[in-house]
């Protein structure tokens, strides 16, 4: 894969492999021919495509091509172990127990790895509304009467109560009571410091320390049983914007710190560059992290972002991501795999798969791999 010439490494070029999300309304069977007619040698997979397929007829297919899965998309989402009670506990169970059925399928695919994207703050789905809190009154927050004395332009036309809860000040405060020159009397709560101060509303969790400790109890659990099956999991941090319902994960840091208590083949990292191109540790991280590199995914981060956020991801060159260093570091940093371009791009879902994966093509050797 390299060469050390006069001090520096050399490079020869990675194979580049299609994550079938990018192509999205191809079929497992679609996209393992199309991979061969474009002269790919890999192919990244989705469970939910594969599980339409059939496992067994995905796996003797990929076979047949002589492709490689360079990834299994997707495990993880194991925090919705943070909410109260027994509803967490099954929760907890349900999520490992999914868990193992991905990475039993990712060892039937022979993947190159399971990317595990973690999960948000317990109760936060994505891409949905948050829950209404329970103790925080109707939409206002808290401020149950505020929208009457705004209404009135601040002037003195009568007493308004203002209930001030733990939904607006936060877990473990208390506020002291006090009246406004505008008749405005503020009744005072004291926030317990159990059961509250957890962050929890009854309905999802603001605990987002406890979520980080909820995905390290489930990889204990997980890790050895994805070395017993010859699996990698690979952690993949997102993009902050993501961290309430998707991935409390957000750094390389965080996730090759999480890793580093497991064999190097049972869990690594994924480097997606949509997610961690604007982290300043990022080259510190990467050199970090060496062998640990599980994947190495690459699109663009548009700007300005879609009203869906979700499908911000296109096309190399078509945002303001500057590949070649990244791509030159994670070479640098030991990685010998695929390189996989995973988008998600409504404009591109609905153009001509072919005219797709042509276009990848000419970006990835363009500007995604280093110049000599």
């Amino acid at each position: 894969m390299s060469e050390r010439s006069e001090g520096t490494i050399r490079h020869s070029s990675p194979s580049l492999s299609l994550n079938q999300w990018t192509t999205r309304r191809w079929s497992v069977s679609e996209a393992v021919d199309g991979c061969a007619r474009h002269g790919l040698e890999a192919v990244g997979l989705w469970r939910e495509k594969v599980a339409e397929h059939g496992l067994a007829q995905s796996v003797k297919l990929v076979r047949d091509a002589g492709l490689r899965v360079s990834s299994l998309c997707r495990g993880g989402f194991l925090t919705a172990g943070g909410l109260p009670g027994e509803e967490g506990r099954r929760a907890f169970a349900t999520a490992l127990d999914d868990n193992r059925r991905a990475i039993d399928e990712a060892a039937e695919l022979g993947a190159a790895c399971l990317v595990m994207v973690v999960g948000g703050l317990p109760g936060v789905k994505p891409g949905e509304p948050l829950p209404q809190d329970t103790d925080a009154g109707a939409g206002t927050h808290g401020f149950a009467s505020s929208s009457a004395f705004a209404a009135s332009g601040g002037r003195d036309h009568s007493t308004t109560t203002v209930t001030v809860t733990s939904a607006t000040v936060g877990p473990g405060t208390t506020v002291t009571t006090s009246t406004t020159a505008a008749g405005v009397t503020v009744r005072t709560t004291t926030v317990s410091t159990e059961g509250e101060a957890t962050g929890k509303t009854g309905r999802f969790s603001r605990d987002l320390a406890g979520a980080r400790e909820r995905v390290a109890e489930a990889l204990a659990e997980l890790a050895p049983y994805a070395g017993e099956r010859g699996v990698k999991l690979a952690l993949e941090p997102l993009h902050p914007i993501y961290c309430p319902d998707r991935a409390v994960l957000s750094t390389l840091g965080q996730a090759l710190d999480l890793s580093l208590a497991y064999p190097e083949d049972q869990v690594g990292v994924v480097v997606d560059t949509f997610h961690v191109w604007w982290d300043p540790r990022l080259f510190e991280d990467i050199a970090r992290a060496g062998r640990r590199i599980a994947s190495y995914q690459v699109c663009d981060y548009l700007h300005p972002l879609p009203e869906d956020i979700l499908l911000g991801r296109g096309m190399m060159g078509d945002g303001v991501i500057d590949f070649q260093p990244i791509t030159r570091a994670v070479l640098d940093a030991g990685y010998t795999g695929d390189v996989e371009v995973e988008i998600f791009n409504a404009d591109l879902w609905a153009a001509d798969p072919d005219e797709v994966v042509a276009t990848m093509k000419a970006r990835y050797e363009d500007v995604v791999l280093p110049t000599a």
